[in-house]
C-alpha cells in the first residue's frame, strides 16, 4: 500500500512510519520559505512555457493558482501538513488541488534539490539586504552620538586599566568601524549568495531544453550556477553568512560588555533608559542592564550555529544529502537573533544618558598623561626610552605622594628630568583654555589693529577729530580687513608658540576654532558695518554731539 500524499509513493509498498514521517518532516520550520518558493515556481513555469515545454495558458493558470495560495498563507488560512513533508510539497499539493492536472506539470525539469537551494538563496539574499539596512541605521546612531560627544573627555583603556585620555566620540567611532566592516562583509557575501542553482535538477541537470539565463534574470540572480553537483549540495554561502553574522554578534557583544561595565556604580559613565532595564524580585534598588547582557549572551548562540553548520558539512560526499535539511534552523535562528539584537542596540543607545563630568574626572585618574609627558621630553631632545623612564619616575613620585601627575610641583618634576619646564603644565590645558590663550597671544601681537577696530566702531563720534587731522576714514577699512586675518591666524600662532616650547597643544576641533574667533569676528563685522554707514550717520550725529 502506497503512502498517501507523497510525491514519491509509486516506489513504496508500505506507508511511512508515523514517527519517521514526523522525524523527517521540515515543514515546521521551512514554511518561512513559502514566498520565495512561490516566486521561484512562477519563474520556472514561465520559462517552461517560453521554451515550449508547457503551454502559455498553463503557465498563467499555475501563476494564478500560486498567487491565491500565497494569499492564503499570508492570511494564516493555509493548512500546513506534516504528511507532505516540506514547504515545497505542501504548496505543490495545494496547487494541484486548486487547478487540477496542470499543477502536476510545474515540477517538470526540476528537483526539490535545486528547488530548495534556490529558495534558500532567494530568502537569504532578501534577509542580507534587510540586515545591511539595519547596520546602516545603527551606524547612523553611532555617528550622531560621536558628533554630539566629540569633546567629551573619557579615559581610554588597555587591559581594562586607564591608559590615555580619549574622547567619547572617538570611542564610539571605534564601534562604527566594527559595523562598517560587518556591512562590507555582508555585501561581499551577498555576491556569492546571488547565484542560481535552479536547473541543476537532482544533481545531473535535465534533458529538457530549459533556459536558465531567463530564469536567473527573472529571479534577479547574477548568473546560473556552473556545476550541477555543486549547485545542489553547496552550503558554503550559508556558512559564510553565518560567519559574518557571528562577527556582527561578537562586535555587539563587545559593545554590550562596555555598556554593562559603564552602567555600574564603579564606572558610572552612563545610565541606561528605564525602558531597557529590569528590576529585582527581592532587591528594590536594582536596575539590571538586561538588554546589553542579552546582546552579550546571544553571541554564543550564533557562534554555536556557525560551529553546527561547519560540522554539518564536513563529512558529506557529493551531491545532495538529507543532512542538508539541518542547515535551515541554524540559519533562520541566526537571522532572527542578529535582526533583533541590531534593533535592540539601535533603540537602546539614544535612550542612554552619558555622564560627561564623571568621565572627565575618571580620565584624570590612573596617570593617563604620562605618555604625553614622555612625548614632551622627546620634543625637548631626550631619546624616547630615556623619556619613558623619566615619565615613569614622575608617576612613581605621584603615587608615593598620593596625587595626580598634574598636581606634582615643578620642582618634583625636575628631579625626574631637568628638561621639564613650567610649560609642561599646558599638557592639561583644555581646548577652551587653548583658544583663550591663542586669542590673548594674537591680541598682544596685533593690538594696534584691535584698537583701530574700536575707533572704527565709534567712527561717527570721531569724524570731526579725523577731519581735523585730515585722516581718511577709509584707511581704517584697510585696518579692519587686515585684522580680519588675525582671527584666523590666532590658533596657528598659538600652536607655533606651543611647539617652539616643545609642547603639543591640545586637540582643537574646527568648531572650537570658530567658536573662539566669534567675539573678534563680531567686533570686525560691526566695525565694517559702521565703516559703510559712517557717511550717512556723519551727516547728523556730529550735529547732535557738537552743537
Amino acid at each position: 500500500m502506497s503512502s498517501p500524499d507523497k510525491a514519491w509513493k509509486g516506489r513504496f509498498t508500505v506507508p511511512t512510519d508515523a514517527f519517521v514521517e514526523a522525524f523527517t518532516a521540515s515543514v515546521g520550520f521551512d514554511h518561512r520559505l513559502y514566498r520565495h518558493d512561490i516566486r521561484g515556481s512562477v519563474a520556472h513555469a514561465r520559462m517552461l512555457a517560453a521554451v515550449g515545454i508547457i503551454e502559455e495558458r498553463e503557465a498563467a493558470l499555475i501563476a494564478e493558482g500560486l498567487a491565491a495560495i500565497e494569499k492564503e498563507i499570508d492570511e494564516g488560512r493555509f493548512p500546513w501538513s506534516v504528511g507532505r513533508e516540506d514547504v515545497h510539497m505542501n504548496i505543490e499539493a495545494a496547487l494541484i488541488e486548486r487547478i487540477g492536472e496542470v499543477g502536476k506539470k510545474l515540477h517538470t525539469a526540476r528537483s526539490r534539490n535545486d528547488q530548495v537551494a534556490t529558495d534558500i538563496r532567494l530568502y537569504l539574499r532578501h534577509e542580507i539586504d534587510h540586515l545591511i539596512g539595519q547596520l546602516q541605521r545603527l551606524g547612523g546612531v553611532f555617528l550622531m552620538l560621536a558628533e554630539r560627544e566629540a569633546e567629551t573627555i573619557m579615559p581610554g583603556f588597555t587591559h581594562l586599566q586607564v591608559a590615555q585620555p580619549v574622547t567619547l566620540g572617538h570611542h564610539i567611532l571605534a564601534w562604527f568601524e566594527m559595523i562598517l566592516r560587518d556591512s562590507e562583509r555582508l555585501i561581499d557575501a551577498r555576491g556569492r549568495v546571488n547565484v542560481m542553482p535552479l536547473g541543476a535538477g537532482a544533481l545531473a541537470g535535465t534533458s529538457f531544453p530549459i533556459d536558465r539565463q531567463m530564469t536567473a534574470q527573472a529571479l534577479g540572480f547574477a548568473r546560473p550556477a556552473e556545476n550541477s553537483l555543486d549547485a545542489v549540495s553547496d552550503r558554503d554561502f550559508v556558512i559564510e553568512f553565518t560567519a559574518a553574522a557571528a562577527l556582527i554578534m561578537i562586535h555587539l557583544s563587545r559593545i554590550a560588555e562596555e555598556l554593562v561595565l559603564w552602567s555600574t556604580p564603579q564606572f558610572g559613565f552612563i545610565e541606561l533608559g528605564d525602558g531597557f532595564c529590569t528590576g529585582s524580585s527581592i532587591m528594590p534598588q536594582k536596575k539590571n542592564p538586561d538588554v546589553p547582557e542579552l546582546l552579550r549572551g546571544k553571541s554564543g548562540r550564533v557562534i554555536g550555529h556557525l560551529t553546527a553548520l561547519l560540522v554539518l558539512m564536513k563529512g558529506q560526499p557529493l551531491a545532495y544529502n538529507k543532512d542538508n535539511q539541518e542547515d535551515k534552523e541554524p540559519l533562520f535562528d541566526t537571522l532572527d537573533t542578529v535582526r533583533d539584537c541590531l534593533r535592540a542596540l539601535t533603540e537602546l543607545l539614544p535612550a542612554t544618558t552619558f555622564h560627561r563630568e564623571r568621565m572627565r574626572r575618571e580620565a584624570l585618574r590612573g596617570y593617563p598623561t604620562a605618555t604625553d609627558l614622555a612625548d614632551y621630553l622627546v620634543r625637548r631632545g631626550l631619546p624616547f626610552r630615556d623619556a619613558h623612564e623619566a615619565a615613569g619616575r614622575a608617576v612613581r613620585l605621584a603615587i608615593d605622594q598620593g596625587v595626580d601627575l598634574a598636581d606634582l610641583p615643578l620642582a618634583a618634576l625636575k628631579t625626574c628630568s631637568p628638561l621639564i619646564e613650567a610649560w609642561v603644565l599646558s599638557l592639561n590645558m583644555t581646548p577652551t583654555e587653548f583658544m583663550l590663550l591663542s586669542q590673548a597671544i594674537i591680541f598682544i601681537l596685533g593690538w594696534p589693529l584691535e584698537w583701530t577696530e574700536i575707533i572704527v566702531i565709534f567712527m561717527p563720534i570721531f569724524i570731526p577729530l579725523l577731519a581735523h587731522f585730515n585722516i581718511d576714514p577709509l584707511f581704517f577699512g584697510l585696518m579692519v580687513a587686515l585684522n580680519l586675518q588675525t582671527a584666523f591666524l590666532s590658533p596657528p600662532v598659538a600652536m607655533a608658540a606651543f611647539y617652539l616650547k616643545g609642547v603639543a597643544p591640545p586637540h582643537v576641533s574646527l568648531s572650537q576654532i570658530f567658536a573662539g574667533m566669534l567675539p573678534f569676528m563680531a567686533i570686525q563685522v560691526l566695525a565694517m558695518a559702521m565703516l559703510y554707514l559712517w557717511p550717512q550717520i556723519g551727516l547728523w550725529l556730529p550735529n547732535i554731539l557738537y552743537k
